[in-house]
């Protein structure tokens, strides 16, 4: 019995790898995606994890309160410098079809009585972003879902175009089903799932590292290669990575996708906000074929 035991610790001891094989850089984004699989993380994650009370909302991980007494240092960013939040964790839904029928439809949900609509002509320009608030279709003033932004994509000519409206991910499913529904959109023949979720657990096996003979191996792709893991974000916080993200309509041709996590979203607060991004944005050359 006690052989038999020691064998068994043998084979468990094995199993658990030192600091150094499970701090590459191959292991570490296998991890990473793997702790995803129930909180998606934001691009600035690993930063914040540092340096903030963590918290699992709405489906995200997110930074809830600094573990040092920052405060005024923030407050002394917001009001003479530049302060940068991440609002990536906001959900975005991408309307596309005809400016016509895109407005037909909008000025249902909601009202020139609470202020600007999606035909004001500064925002529909695309010069600028709008803020409203949403009800639902002809229920003004009853029935509201809750204030959004949006911004439309500048014309290029054609008569289709694009529009972004920006939720707090608490409030998507509700404008989602509301929007679907005065647009008359249908769930699509086939359903689009994501590759990652399916290779999931297939994936954490071939990126680890076997130890065998005394010898590292490392698992190789179909062409021979050397197979490095990607960060891969499976869904978003709102959404279920086994329902689709884009749906159309027959009738009026409007589509409506669901870009969440595809668009990240940062706000800059302080006086040397437009100073920063001209230091950091560079125009890029037009080329002409």
């Amino acid at each position: 019995k006690q052989a038999e035991k020691a064998v068994h610790q043998k084979k468990e001891q094995s199993k658990t790898k030192c600091r150094k094989a499970r701090r590459r850089h191959i292991n570490l984004v296998a991890e990473f995606n793997r702790r995803q699989r129930k909180n998606i993380w934001l691009e600035t994650h690993i930063w914040h994890a540092k340096r903030f009370h963590m918290v699992k909302k709405w489906g995200y991980c997110l930074g809830d309160s600094p573990t040092e007494k920052s405060y005024r240092a923030c407050y002394r960013a917001m009001t003479k410098q530049c302060l940068l939040q991440d609002l990536s964790y906001y959900c975005c839904l991408e309307l596309t079809g005809k400016e016509n029928e895109l407005l037909k439809q909008l000025a249902r949900i909601c009202s020139i009585d609470t202020g600007l609509t999606f035909e004001e002509a500064c925002c529909l320009s695309g010069r600028f972003e709008g803020s409203l608030s949403l009800y639902r279709a002809d229920r003004y003033p009853e029935d509201m879902l809750g204030p959004v932004t949006f911004i439309w994509k500048p014309r290029d000519g054609s008569e289709n175009r694009q529009l972004w409206i920006w939720m707090h991910p608490a409030l998507k499913q509700d404008i989602l089903r509301e929007l679907k529904a005065i647009f008359q959109c249908s769930e699509p023949e086939e359903m689009y799932i994501l590759e990652p979720v399916t290779t999931s657990v297939q994936e954490e096996k071939q990126t680890d590292l076997v130890l065998s003979h005394g010898k590292k191996r490392k698992k190789e792709d179909k062409e021979g290669e050397k197979a490095v893991p990607v960060k891969k974000i499976i869904g978003d916080g709102t959404r279920d990575p086994f329902q689709s993200y884009s749906w159309i309509s027959q009738t009026t041709g409007i589509e409506i996708s669901d870009r969440t996590m595809e668009i990240l979203r940062y706000r800059l607060i302080g006086p040397l906000s437009h100073s920063v991004l001209t230091e950091t944005l560079k125009a890029a050359s037009l080329q002409t074929v």
